[in-house]
């Protein structure tokens, strides 16, 4: 299960596990306060259509600077039950977790621009997990 997501240049991971890919080395690190990243994603989730979120059901997205040390370049990451293995069974559990990641994808972009970008590809892969959608369908739509 692993997403690409094509950023001009350079092939970068959007999604659970991170396997090889290739990141520029850019130098300095892009600058962007937490504040402005949160509010990349927050827009980024406002571009979603409506008619997908209002079928999004007990999931909560979360901002963190860093993964996983096992995994430093991972982007985002989807944590849960998606709507499509969801049954009657299914009542009084915490809500499924979108983390997108905010230094992995400063240090691979270039400018605010691919910042703007990466973060929508990365939101719009860990909610079409949420809804069930497998990186292999994912690749298929060109988000990965």
């Amino acid at each position: 299960m692993i997403p690409y997501a094509q950023v001009p240049g350079r092939i970068c991971d959007a999604g659970w596990l991170s396997y090889g890919r290739v990141v520029a080395d850019n130098g300095p690190v892009l600058e962007m306060t937490r504040e402005e990243f949160e509010e990349l994603v927050a827009e980024a989730l406002d571009r979603i259509p409506p008619e997908l979120t209002r079928l999004m059901d007990n999931v909560a997205v979360f901002v963190e600077d860093e993964p996983p040390a096992d995994d430093p370049e991972l982007l985002g990451l989807y944590e849960g039950t998606p709507l499509t293995d969801r049954g009657e069974w299914y009542a009084g559990v915490l809500p499924d977790r979108i983390t997108i990641y905010r230094n992995p994808t400063l240090r691979m972009c270039e400018s605010r621009e691919d910042v703007v970008a990466e973060t929508e590809v990365t939101v719009v892969h860990e909610i079409a997990h949420h809804f069930g959608i497998d990186d292999e369908r994912l690749h298929a739509l060109g988000y990965g």
